[in-house]
């Protein structure tokens, strides 16, 4: 969605050029060298001399300017993402909250279009209960997007702000970001009903967490953590999952998605022993 427009550069004229040159500089040589020849027969003429020194000259610089041209500059190093004007890029999460009107998504992709930024996903989810959300803001949008890496986050964060944007948080997003979450809450799913002991492995997949630790439902959570950023997933009466993610609040969908991994876990655990589940070995006791 990016408005910078392409720079295509003028190799062929640069081409063009040096092959002309060299044309030249050949025709000077064999000017010189004919007139090198008249003089060794009986003229006097500093005139060939000359024309055959420009001609070497001419092919020397031609070959240097070549050689030169092929050499990358230094200072310049070679970045893996670049966009269509070949500047380098980041890929970055973004989630804000956003009072859902019509043409409200329009001014935000505005805001991005003039900061060079391109939209590579977006998902739009209802906020939830007042607890979690500021007075009159009704949806939650969650971009990723590639900026320029140069574009300061502040200045992202106070363009989303006069867009329409609150709570605007921005952290660093991965290519595994842009996978649909429907269909890798698809995969995952299959992946506890064949062995529901990998429930913490993939819920830290879906969550997008480093780790998921088993806790008991009772069990305390430390002080001082921010609102929505601990999930305390309940598996059975006596067994937990305590998920955290500090930089990023949970949200109301994200919460149900883990709800039906874990209802897909145990699902597949209670079909197998027609017992509770109590966890894998190693689990809290």
């Amino acid at each position: 969605m990016s408005d910078a427009p392409k720079v295509v550069r003028p190799r062929a004229e640069a081409r063009s050029w040096g092959r002309e040159l060299v044309e030249l500089a050949a025709l000077f040589l064999a000017v010189g060298l004919a007139h090198l020849l008249a003089t060794l027969l009986g003229h006097e003429d500093p005139g060939p001399v000359i024309l055959v020194g420009l001609g070497v000259a001419l092919i020397v610089g031609a070959m240097v300017h070549k050689r030169l041209g092929r050499r990358p500059r230094r200072g310049t190093p070679a970045l893996p993402v670049e966009d269509g004007a070949g500047r380098p890029m980041a890929l970055w999460r973004i989630r804000m909250r956003v009072v859902e009107r019509p043409g409200r998504l329009a001014t935000v992709a505005g805001a991005f279009g003039r900061l060079g930024c391109n939209i590579l996903a977006l998902h739009i989810a209802p906020t939830g209960s007042s607890a979690i959300t500021p007075a009159g803001c009704d949806a939650l949008d969650e971009f990723v997007i590639e900026a320029p890496r140069d574009l300061a986050l502040d200045v992202l964060a106070g363009a989303l702000a006069e867009a329409g944007g609150q709570d605007v948080v921005i952290v660093p997003a991965q290519v595994k970001d842009l996978t649909d979450p429907g269909v890798q809450a698809l995969v995952l799913a299959q992946r506890v009903a064949a062995d529901p002991d990998r429930l913490p492995e993939a819920m830290a997949e879906l969550l997008r967490v480093a780790r998921v630790e088993w806790r008991r439902p009772g069990d305390t959570v430390e002080e001082g953590a921010g609102l929505n950023t601990t999930m305390v997933i309940s598996v059975n009466p006596d067994r937990a999952l305590l998920a955290r993610r500090p930089e990023l609040p949970f949200t109301p969908t994200e919460a149900a998605r883990a709800a039906a991994l874990t209802a897909a876990a145990t699902h597949a655990r209670y079909s197998a022993s027609g017992s509770p589940w109590t966890g894998p070995p190693g689990s809290p006791g």
